[in-house]
């Protein structure tokens, strides 16, 4: 299973990015799965962005980014989205997805050791003017 982000870049406050996971031999389709997006500032921890159980499609969000970010995805391109709105400067890093295989419960669930199954390489997000 592989694991490819695009869709990173160097935008202005205010600006939008819209990031996309492709997912290589991973059955999209099974409802057991879970898929998230993760981001890490250098000098800072990895932390969780928005994360999605895909077979019901119940969604999570940091509360950093709630009513800015939206995590989607489309079955049949086999891609997982994160739309980001009204970037900020602390919004910059290196913006990874990874997937387990277990649906994911609980209040919190974006804790990246949660997902186990595979990680991406990342695409880096700047936002500076």
């Amino acid at each position: 299973v592989q694991l490819q982000e695009s869709g990173g870049g160097s935008v202005q406050p205010g600006g939008s990015l819209r990031l996309s996971c492709v997912a290589s031999g991973l059955p999209y389709s099974a409802r057991s799965y879970s898929m998230g997006w993760f981001r890490q500032a250098p000098g800072k921890e990895r932390e969780g962005v928005a994360a999605m159980n895909v077979g019901d499609y119940d969604t999570i969000y940091a509360d950093s980014v709630k009513g800015r970010f939206t995590i989607s995805r489309d079955v049949a391109q086999n891609t997982l989205y994160l739309q980001m709105n009204s970037l900020k400067p602390e919004d910059t890093g290196m913006y990874v997805c990874a997937a387990d295989k277990k649906r994911q419960y609980g209040d919190s669930w974006l804790s990246p050791a949660l997902y186990n199954y595979s990680w991406g390489q990342g695409t880096q997000v700047t936002v500076s003017s």
